[in-house]
Order: C-alpha cells, then structure tokens, then sequence
C-alpha cells in the first residue's frame, strides 16, 4: 500500500504543527515551507481552510485520498455524527492502534511493525496497517517480536492510563480495545466538521 514518504518537518511547518511527534526543526522554523514561508499573510477561502483540515487529518494518520475518500463514505453510511464516526474509525486502525498502546513511537514506525508482522489480533499475526480493531480485540507483540529494541524502547516510560479506550496487559504486551473513543478523549487538533462540509459540497 502507497504511503506518503517526503520530508515530515515541511508538512508540519505547512500546517505551523507537530503532527508527526515532536521535531527540533518545527521549534525553530514554526512557519511555513518556502521563500516567502516567514512573510506569507494571504488569507485563506473558506474552502481552503476545510481542504487543510482534511489534508492534515490525512497526514496524521498517514491515509491517502482515496482510502480516506472510502473511510469518509463508510462513515456517512454509520449512525452518528459523521465527523466523529470518521475519527473513530481512523483511531480504530490497527497501526494507530498499536501507536497508541505506546508498542511503536510514531504512527509510521507502527506501520512498519505492522508490515514486518510483528503485531497479532486475537493471537493471529496481521500484517495489514489499515485493519480495522474492534471493540474486544486485543492487540499485542508477536511472542518471537517482544525482545525488538524498538518495541522495549518505545515502552519504557510509557503511560498506559493514557487512553481510556485502551486497557493494557503487561503479560502480553499489548491491550484490548474497549470501546470507540468518544471525541473529547482523541487528542488530535482536528475540525472534522470541516472535512464533513468539505465532502458534502
């Protein structure tokens, strides 16, 4: 599956935050890409500002269009709040997921172990990033996976009380989703009701 593989920092800078983790660079550069990044004062359509949430909220998960495109129809085909059912099933992806239980420290590193299937569902190896967890499900390191120094690293120091959505369980090194996370409890600094009106024009 195609990913977004340019420099990190300048999607960052574009968006003036730090959606892909900390980074040194953003610090000391917090505007945008390019020669006229520091003086750039144009203000932006309506539109743009709805496209540039859609954009970042594709960034951050690390979604390409036309998958996002299909994730936003599923949403809209759910009960619920279409902005929020959309974050759900974003949050619910299985390389976000084993991001946020702390087995990987970014979302991109989360993918990988993916890949490389380190990461079992319910005991069963799955090597598909956008794998959709269900409430129940436990996530965790794959038994020959569990000494990897990216995994113990990530770990160490890790607050698992995090996500109440999550409960870990240190025997396994991994944890069961609970529930949906509700919107108050995603931290990401998305407008999703932006990306809703956004598609529906």
């Amino acid at each position: 599956m195609a990913r977004y593989t340019g420099p990190k920092t300048r999607i960052s800078r574009r968006f003036g935050e730090a959606i892909y983790g900390p980074d040194k660079v953003l610090e000391k550069r917090n505007f945008a890409p390019g020669q006229h990044g520091r003086d750039r004062r144009r203000k932006t359509s309506e539109y743009g500002l709805m496209l540039a949430e859609k954009q970042k909220a594709k960034y951050t998960y690390g979604v390409l269009e036309k998958q996002f495109r299909i994730l936003f129809e599923k949403a809209s085909r759910k009960d619920g709040v279409t902005g929020e059912v959309l974050l759900q099933m974003l949050e619910s992806r299985l390389d976000n997921v084993v991001y946020r239980l702390g087995i990987a420290p970014t979302r991109a590193a989360a993918r990988q172990l993916v890949n490389h299937k380190h990461i079992t569902v319910d005991g069963k190896v799955v090597g598909i990033p956008s794998y959709s967890v269900t409430p129940g499900q436990v996530v965790a390191v794959r038994e020959k996976s569990k000494s990897l120094e990216v995994v113990e690293a990530s770990l160490a120091g890790f607050n698992h009380s995090k996500y109440p959505w999550i409960e870990w369980d240190e025997n396994v090194k991994g944890g069961k989703l609970l529930h949906l996370p509700e919107r108050e409890s995603i931290p990401e600094n998305i407008k999703e009701q932006m990306i809703v009106e956004l598609y529906s024009k």
